[in-house]
């Protein structure tokens, strides 16, 4: 059996927050004596990640996302558990593991700002210690995959954000680790660039075989890329599997969409309300269309109703879109990691 690629057990990130009230008596008196709360980050999460998997990391701002990320890294280490990334533990900062790993991050710059990207590139190979026939092979593939063209001849300062980025993770790539932290890739690009960077990192992963831990806001990256989700908040761990399951889980409710035949007179609300199963699930309604959202268990029923009812030119049933469940995962808080045990074997 092959080992995962990451392993994390019981991992926890404890801050001490200095804090005193505000003004000069209170300043005065936090001379001599500080106080302070102690704050958790990352409050006890395991799971772990098999080879060649890309695992989306989610959760709000402040869940502790990236903390676990620098851990896994070797930025950072914890307050108590464990962790194994490619057999080693990452805080330990073994050459063999930093050669074999990288960590992306958004809008973060590791390329010089006033000399040609390619020099920064340059300087990466020495660092690893990549072969300059393997360089200039690996060079070429990242140029052509992300579409660099000139920009590697550029000084970093000359570039937009996007190009910018572009080039970042091209050289974050150039010693091929078989690990990817990546914490919030497309950050702040446009949608072209967003599609651009998701596109180049699938095809990475399907050339290489890497194993990607990603984390973002945007949810577009996590359904394009990833077959299987976690979601934290407040440290602790929420949900452990595949966004559909995510969905069936913590949305409990369909979406029906009906778009109805012209020549009818337009649904009376009250009627529309009795076949919905209620008021509350009528989102929409005109002569031309009809949007309710229904309990999941209930749609098959619903369905029958409307279509014996009304004059029905098309009908789609939908899940809501993930982002607005993982809203809700968020508005639950950790007392929904008690509902949500994973789901799969990492």
């Amino acid at each position: 059996m092959t080992p995962p690629s990451i392993r994390v057990t019981d991992l926890r990130k404890t801050y001490e927050v200095p804090e005193r009230e505000g003004g000069l008596r209170a300043a005065a008196v936090s001379i001599l004596r500080r106080s302070s709360k102690s704050v958790p980050a990352v409050a006890g999460i395991s799971f772990e990640v098999s080879p060649g998997e890309i695992v989306g990391f989610l959760g709000p701002n402040g869940a502790g996302k990236t903390t676990t990320l620098k851990m896994l890294s070797g930025l950072l280490y914890p307050t108590s558990g464990e962790a194994t990334a490619l057999g080693h533990v990452p805080w330990q900062r073994e050459p063999d593991f930093l050669r074999r790993m990288t960590l992306i991050m958004g809008q973060r710059n590791q390329l010089a700002w006033d000399i040609p990207v390619v020099d920064s590139f340059e300087l990466n190979r020495a660092i690893y210690g990549v072969p300059r026939d393997e360089y200039r092979q690996r060079l070429d593939e990242l140029v052509e995959l992300l579409d660099l063209g000139n920009l590697v001849r550029k000084p970093v300062r000359n570039l937009s954000l996007g190009e910018r980025m572009k080039c970042e993770v091209a050289g974050s790539l150039l010693h091929r680790p078989e690990v990817l932290f990546l914490d919030e890739p497309t950050i702040g690009l446009d949608v072209t660039m967003q599609r651009r960077i998701r596109t180049f990192i699938a095809e990475y992963n399907a050339r290489t075989g890497a194993t990607t831990l990603l984390t973002s806001h945007y949810m577009a990256d996590v359904e394009a890329l990833c077959r299987r989700v976690i979601v934290i908040h407040h440290g602790v761990l929420l949900y452990d599997g595949d966004p559909t399951g995510l969905v069936a889980r913590f949305s409990p409710r369909k979406t029906i969409s009906i778009d109805l035949e012209p020549d009818q007179a337009p649904p009376d609300p009250a009627a529309l309300a009795q076949l919905a199963g209620g008021p509350d699930a009528v989102i929409q309604h005109s002569a031309e269309r009809v949007t309710l959202r229904v309990p999941r268990t209930e749609t098959a029923a619903v369905t029958t109703r409307l279509l014996a009812a009304l004059a029905v030119r098309d009908l789609v049933v939908e899940e809501p879109p993930i982002d607005e469940v993982i809203d809700l995962v968020f508005a639950a808080g950790p007392q929904a990691g008690d509902a949500a045990q994973p789901d799969s074997a990492a």
